[in-house]
């Protein structure tokens, strides 16, 4: 997915704030799994979620106001309970590999217990 960069995502120097890559990532987990049918959102609403359970992130190179950007996306790992994705955030203008990072997500039931992935995103993020 593309992400445009605005003044309100940048810090006093100009550059886009660190935390802010892990919401760029947050957005392309969720668009990813939106392609292949699931609604982050509705899942949660019937009771399964994926909380961020570790993480990992390397800044390797700053991006400004007004560029546009390009989130990659890949399954990692796959477990019973859990999945890991990479992320990696490019410049599209030029493809500069600006940050790289990995997320590990878990599957908890309503009760916020660890529960099995559902069948249907197990096969989704096999694809």
């Amino acid at each position: 997915m593309e992400i445009r960069v605005y003044y309100e995502d940048t810090d006093a120097g100009g550059v886009v704030y660190y935390a802010n890559y892990l919401k760029y990532f947050e957005r392309g987990r969720t668009e990813y799994l939106r392609k292949r049918g699931f609604s982050v959102a509705e899942m949660a609403r019937r009771g399964t979620a994926f909380p961020v359970v570790h993480m990992e992130i390397n800044y390797r190179a700053p991006a400004l106001q007004d560029d546009l950007l390009k989130v990659e996306t890949e399954v990692q790992e796959i477990s019973k309970t859990s999945f890991t994705l990479a992320h990696r955030v490019l410049r599209v203008n030029d493809g500069k590999l600006l940050v790289e990072g990995k997320v590990k997500l878990a599957c908890v039931g309503k009760e916020r217990k660890p529960q099995r992935l559902p069948e249907e995103i197990i096969q989704a993020l096999k694809e």
